[in-house]
């Protein structure tokens, strides 16, 4: 019984992964499909302190460690555009573009490493 139901759900989640788009990628790639991109929007999860420390220039925040609160903020984004999203080291901004996709937002993009391994711009 655990197996049908384990089958089903990974069924469902590659399902999922065919329709919305949301990708780990590296500083590179990030960056330079960022840059390519007019429909773009940053969105940095982490906390308000971590944010103050440091951000990507043009990043709006939403703090993923508020869950009611950042699922209410994150379904007020356009689901048309494109989120490239980042956080201290990669681990919550995955997480936040599965709750993208999963609000409607199809297309997410997590930079992996995050902003500890940006080589980037940043305002302090």
């Amino acid at each position: 019984m655990f197996l049908v139901f384990l089958i089903l759900n990974v069924s469902h989640l590659l399902f999922l992964l065919k329709i919305f788009k949301m990708a780990d990628l590296t500083q590179q790639q990030w960056s330079e499909q960022l840059e390519k991109d007019e429909n773009s929007v940053i969105l940095d999860v982490r906390t308000d302190a971590e944010f103050e420390e440091g951000y990507i220039p043009g990043a709006i925040q939403i703090d993923i460690y508020n869950g009611a609160e950042f699922l209410q903020q994150a379904r007020q984004l356009d689901p048309q555009k494109n989120y490239y999203v980042y956080c201290r080291s990669g681990g919550r901004s995955g997480q936040a573009c599965m709750l993208l996709n999963s609000i409607g937002i199809k297309n997410a993009f997590n930079l992996k490493g995050g902003i500890m391994e940006w080589e980037g711009e940043t305002i302090n």
